[in-house]
């Protein structure tokens, strides 16, 4: 064997672990993340993303004046942590997710796919389904009928939760001005760090119009080092924003 068959090999490798290696590569287990987020990023900051809503460290939901819902009422008390980029938008990239694996078999023989084969069968997958970086405390009720919906503009819909203007309407969804650019940074941080996921041309165009109409917070900016801190890699999105306010 030639050597330049056995540099390209280990070349094309380096430069796959290293595109990776910019995202979550310290934790895999979803439910570990969520814990770290509770008490070690939100600790002092128990509000949502969309509806501004407060939390006690028991998960129990303060509603904000005039929110309403009709449906998900259970989930509406509680908080939840949300995908702002749905696991599906990334998770369709892997085949386990698509078409399922020799060994996603249920106890009665049944095979499966989708999340649970993903989460099961690639490692690759788990670290972006756990990923810090693209979790946020949601009320359980808007977390459950926000869905998978991709994000857009939806100007004749009206708000599904009263005051909170979050907007659901054939399968998208419009979020309340005041979280469009945290948004908009993690959509772009997951694009930037993850060569699976893309945007589309539509959104990324909508994503960098909410960043730039809805400027970074000095919370966002603390909660990208403490992630930061906790899970190895940085949200370089956020804190290249965050440059201009410190």
């Amino acid at each position: 064997m030639t050597i330049s068959k056995i540099i390209l090999p280990l070349t094309l490798l380096v430069f796959s672990f290293a595109a990776v290696a910019e995202g979550n590569t310290s934790n895999d287990s979803f439910n570990k993340a969520k814990k770290m987020l509770e008490r070690e990023v939100y600790q002092d900051h128990h509000v949502t993303i969309y509806c501004g809503a407060k939390f006690d460290a028991k998960k129990n939901i303060e509603s904000p004046e005039g929110f309403v819902t009709t449906t998900h009422l259970k989930r509406a008390k509680k908080v939840e942590w949300e995908h702002v980029v749905p696991a599906e938008n990334f998770g369709r990239a892997f085949s386990e997710w698509r078409d399922g694996h020799n060994e996603c078999v249920n106890s009665k023989g049944k095979s499966f796919k989708g999340r649970k084969c993903a989460e099961k069968m690639n490692t690759e997958y788990r670290y972006m389904q756990a990923d810090m970086h693209n979790l946020f405390p949601a009320i359980g009720a808007v977390n459950a009928l926000r869905s998978n919906y991709n994000f857009t503009m939806l100007p004749a819909a009206k708000s599904d939760f009263g005051s909170c203007d979050m907007r659901i309407d054939d399968r998208k969804a419009q979020p309340p001005i005041a979280a469009r650019g945290t948004i908009a940074r993690t959509y772009m941080y997951m694009e930037q760090t993850y060569p699976k996921y893309k945007m589309s041309k539509q959104q990324s165009q909508l994503m960098q119009v909410w960043d730039k109409q809805d400027p970074v917070t000095r919370w966002e900016c603390k909660r990208s080092k403490r992630i930061e801190k906790l899970q190895g890699n940085a949200n370089k999105i956020v804190d290249s924003r965050c440059e201009s306010i410190q």
